[in-house]
């Protein structure tokens, strides 16, 4: 279960690092995906949506440091 957790967050992960400048568009993508493995990991669906929220409101508020 890790595992397959932890795959994905990679994916993520890597899907971003593709990405040129990050925009809020990638970062509803990246948050989708993530909220897809954590369900899928069996996470109590308040706890993925309370994390969810606040790992987006924090991501559009941080500007995104030139590579």
């Amino acid at each position: 279960m890790f595992d397959t957790l932890s795959e994905k967050f990679d994916q993520t992960i890597r899907k971003l690092r593709g990405v040129g400048k990050i925009s809020e568009r990638n970062i509803d993508d990246a948050v989708r995906d993530v909220r897809l493995a954590l369900l899928e990991a069996d996470v109590h669906f308040q706890v993925v949506k309370d994390f969810t929220d606040r790992v987006r409101a924090q991501a559009i508020g941080q500007s995104v440091l030139a590579a």
